[in-house]
């Protein structure tokens, strides 16, 4: 009997993933647990190994297509008949739902042509984005199943506005793909959902060391957030969840774009183990050699760009968190210290939050906590001195 390998659930939420590259080609023969596929998630690249021996009988899914959890993508084995009785699940429905098959090419609308009274088909995601955009669904032509107008219609007629028909569009254009298609979703939606303010405040960085800012900054904000739990919670429908662990996701630039792993237990760790594990996270974020649980679970963010931040950043709340927290640049600036201007090391706390769980005056107590510790050397003043390092 062929094997019908599915798309699995790689990480808590996921309802879709695209196809970043086959390990495999048909014909070829494989083993249990042979390198199979490479599948990107809005999160990392998962590479996934065979479960079956074989020979590859059929790739069902190309390098670039995104698809629902569930969808078959390869069959191992035997004839590799696709399969007869089941039709495959579309990345824009749900896992449960079946997705038509694709029209006629010749029954697509052109664009601007009307549809008989018949309202566009497209996902709530989809309207959302047009609506942003400025981009009348009833005038496009979906290249969707039945039609559906997706996201990539949507793109290219606000890129294009008022073209004219046989006039290619100007500029070189690339297909959305990857980390950053990913990116890209995940944003619209947290910006689509999220009602964010920002609150922003200077720090006297003085007596921080700035090789060890990134895990000074987790345990003081793991720390703080313990003073002020709304900002470590989540809304899920008509209910605050306030979560009693402090695992801060870490902002990491790569070459394919930022992920976010999450480092553990930061109210619980000493510093040094907190440097450790973020250098060996962004280590292992650079070589793409993350795993899903990795990146999943965060509570709270934490992001700084060092010389590239900027004199402040207004980060986007990494949904379903309530809360972020940006480092901008720091650098020698004068200020007014004893009646007499100084230079000092100063930079910005930002602290971006989601204002229905949050209110300002909150996150306003929250990021004065972060900098109290921080101007304190990595401690709330008054408080218990950290050990020497070693």
């Amino acid at each position: 009997m062929p094997y019908e390998f599915k798309l699995p659930d790689l990480g808590e939420g996921l309802t879709e993933g695209e196809v970043a590259r086959w390990l495999v080609a048909e014909g070829q023969e494989i083993a249990e647990d042979d390198p199979l596929v490479e599948i990107q998630t809005d999160k990392t690249t998962v590479e996934i190994p065979s479960p079956a021996s074989g020979m590859v009988a059929r790739i069902l899914v190309a390098e670039g297509e995104t698809v629902a959890v569930g969808t078959v993508l390869v069959v191992i084995g035997e004839d590799g008949a696709a399969p007869a009785d089941e039709k495959q699940p579309h990345a824009e429905e749900a896992p449960q739902q079946q997705a038509a098959a694709a029209p006629d090419p010749s029954s697509r609308l052109a664009p601007g042509h009307g549809r008989g009274g018949q309202r566009a088909r497209a996902t709530p995601l989809v309207r959302r984005l047009a609506q942003e955009l400025g981009v009348d669904l009833e005038t496009l032509d979906g290249s969707g199943p039945q039609g559906r107008v997706t996201e990539e219609d949507v793109r290219s007629a606000a890129a294009s506005p008022g073209l004219a028909p046989g006039h290619a569009p100007e500029g070189r254009r690339e297909p959305l793909r990857g980390v950053r298609k990913l990116i890209a979703g995940h944003m619209a939606r947290a910006h689509a959902e999220v009602p964010p303010v920002t609150w922003v405040e200077e720090c006297d960085f003085g007596g921080v060391d700035l090789k060890r800012l990134v895990p000074l900054t987790l345990k003081a904000v793991a720390e703080a957030l313990k003073e002020v739990p709304e900002l470590n919670a989540r809304l899920e429908g008509d209910e605050i969840v306030y979560l009693d662990r402090y695992d801060l996701g870490v902002a990491v630039q790569t070459d394919q774009g930022l992920v976010v792993p999450v480092v553990r237990d930061c109210d619980s760790r000493s510093l040094e183990e907190l440097a450790d594990e973020v250098a060996r996270l962004a280590e292992t974020a650079r070589a793409h050699k993350l795993k899903p649980e990795e990146l999943r679970g965060s509570t709270f963010t934490v992001t700084s760009a060092g010389k590239l931040g900027g004199l402040l950043t207004t980060p986007i709340v990494n949904h379903p968190e309530v809360g972020i927290l940006s480092i901008g640049r720091v650098a020698e600036r004068p200020v007014v210290r004893d009646g007499e201007i100084v230079t000092r090391p100063t930079g910005t706390i930002a602290v971006t939050f989601d204002h229905r769980v949050v209110d300002g005056a909150r996150a306003a107590e929250f990021g004065l906590a972060v900098i109290r510790r921080l101007e304190g050397g990595g401690v709330e003043p008054g408080g218990p001195q950290s050990p020497p390092s070693s």
